[in-house]
């Protein structure tokens, strides 16, 4: 198997685009046909989060290199909602979409090997291309999920940055004159520098957030053969301008990720008084639309070049 990197590069070619669709199914979000009457069943409500996720899917696969499902939203509904999660990491698959498994997983020795064969090993039940990882056990517990995803040509992507405002309670702690993040992503580039494959990023990755646009700038000339994952984009307040550095001089290097901005653009007032909740669908296809346009106006993404394509 190729390694994730190179999968992910010819998927955004083929795109044009970095975007990565957030899949975070919530309930009282859902269009009105897709929520269940009650929440009282948990299989109701898995059913439903996976039928809102596939047609999600159906919306984005011709526009968009890969999704990330958030593994809470399906967690929180017991077996019901693990099964649903799995079908709808299949289902993603087989649209041609890369899976990067929002799990935010770790641990210590066999427990953190026991993760990632779970998630990225060569009998994983889930299939996922990729798994969010937390750092903060230290650099041995994620020697692991290395090894693993050199075995398998899969990758993780490391909280190294966090979209959310108390982040900076640990992250930005001073350690010698420098913030913890630093610190971590010193860590991160050792691991993708070691790993770099022929388009020069390596199969560690790092999460950081676009709330934190001079950040992103730092931490792309900290970490240049690590591939950002960058959330917050869209309803978190990050904006196309605020994450322009995470890509590099090829408009590569980084996918930029938008949930509720996306899959519930529904909900948006300009979607809304467009579509009406009764054509959801079409707005998730026009905010995805929006969403490529602002990264190729105001980004490097304008220069991935496409296929040519016959005439």
């Amino acid at each position: 198997m190729s390694a994730f990197i190179d999968r992910l590069v010819e998927r955004i070619r083929n795109c044009g685009n970095p975007v990565m669709v957030g899949l975070d199914p919530r309930w009282d979000s859902l269009p009105a046909g897709l929520r269940p009457d009650s929440i009282g069943d948990p299989q109701w409500v898995a059913d439903s989060f996976e039928r809102f996720c596939c047609e999600v899917i159906d919306v984005v696969a011709s526009l968009v290199p890969i999704v990330k499902p958030q593994a809470a939203f399906f967690e929180q509904w017991g077996p019901p909602g693990m099964a649903a999660l799995h079908r709808v990491v299949q289902y993603a698959r087989r649209r041609d979409l890369l899976v990067v498994m929002d799990g935010k997983r770790n641990d210590i020795g066999s427990t953190a090997q026991a993760y990632a064969e779970a998630y990225l090993g060569p009998n994983s039940a889930w299939g996922a291309d990729a798994l969010t990882v937390s750092p903060y056990l230290g650099d041995d517990s994620l020697e692991p999920f290395v090894k693993v995803c050199e075995k398998t040509g899969s990758g993780i992507f490391v909280l190294v940055k966090t979209s959310n405002p108390g982040g900076k309670f640990l992250q930005d702690l001073l350690i010698d004159g420098q913030p913890l993040f630093t610190r971590v992503a010193r860590l991160v580039q050792q691991i993708a520098q070691r790993t770099a494959g022929s388009h020069g990023y390596g199969l560690a990755g790092a999460v950081v957030g676009a709330t934190y646009p001079a950040q992103v700038g730092e931490l792309r000339a900290v970490m240049p053969n690590s591939w950002f994952l960058v959330p917050g984009y869209g309803t978190q307040g990050g904006t196309a301008r605020d994450v322009a550095d995470a890509f590099d001089q090829h408009g590569m290097g980084a996918v930029i990720n938008n949930s509720r901005g996306i899959i519930f653009a529904h909900t948006l007032p300009r979607y809304a008084e467009q579509f009406g909740e009764s054509r959801w669908q079409d707005a998730v296809a026009a905010a995805t639309r929006e969403m490529i346009e602002q990264l190729q106006a105001e980004t490097r993404v304008g220069s991935i070049a496409r296929p040519a394509t016959a005439p």
